[in-house]
């Protein structure tokens, strides 16, 4: 599913990541691990082509990500949910409209986003949420939002950048069951974090990187 060969991303004379090779196979849980700085959010940005390798090859799903045209970037990222540690949800948008906004863009029918809004919030466990608006929401009820708006598309890929961050201890493991649910279902799920007591309470595979290189996989 996702496969990196000697993979070095620079930035002036500083390597965020350094030589990294590794594979993921297809269904896979995987958490990315470190210290700030010490290459996570860069190998989970490179996935979803926000930053292009400087040296190396990087495949997923079989296709070269440094290949791909900049327009037609859209094509990798419609396989690709991305959660993020501050959600990046639209205030003055309902709960509803924020998880269907990918398909609005898409020309959706609008049956269409209203069913399948319905069936991942009740996913995420916000059946009969979708009017709220995200500043009513808890900490946790929102990152569940950004989550279900991830995965509208029924992504091959879910990559998550310390989606528990923000969050307390309860509603950290709330997120991660979610999480977990979601790739028994089938979605390969990366999760960049530095959480040692949430790695330890739900056990997956460890790519731990140190200044920018992969010191355990």
């Amino acid at each position: 599913m996702i496969r990196l060969y000697h993979v070095t991303k620079r930035y002036g004379e500083v390597d965020a990541l350094h030589d990294v090779s590794v594979h993921v196979e297809k269904g896979a849980f995987v958490y990315v691990t470190g210290p700030s700085g010490a290459g996570k959010s860069t190998m989970l940005k490179m996935l979803y082509g926000a930053v292009r390798p400087t040296e190396g090859k990087l495949l997923v799903g079989g296709v070269d990500v440094s290949a791909i045209p900049r327009r037609n970037m859209y094509k990798l990222r419609r396989n690709i949910g991305v959660v993020f540690q501050d959600f990046k949800l639209i205030a003055r948008r309902n709960v509803a409209e924020n998880v269907g906004l990918a398909l609005e863009v898409l020309g959706t029918p609008r049956e269409e986003i209203r069913r399948r809004v319905n069936a991942v919030l009740g996913v995420v466990g916000l059946k009969g949420r979708g009017h709220e608006y995200p500043p009513t929401l808890s900490g946790g009820e929102q990152q569940r939002v950004a989550v279900a708006r991830a995965i509208i598309n029924d992504p091959s890929i879910l990559l998550a950048d310390e989606p528990t961050g923000n969050l307390d201890g309860a509603m950290a493991i709330e997120v991660m069951e979610i999480l977990q649910a979601i790739n028994l279902r089938g979605t390969t799920v990366m999760v960049a974090t530095h959480d040692a007591a949430l790695m330890q309470r739900f056990p997956y595979r460890v790519l731990r990187f140190r200044g920018g290189r992969l010191v355990r996989a």
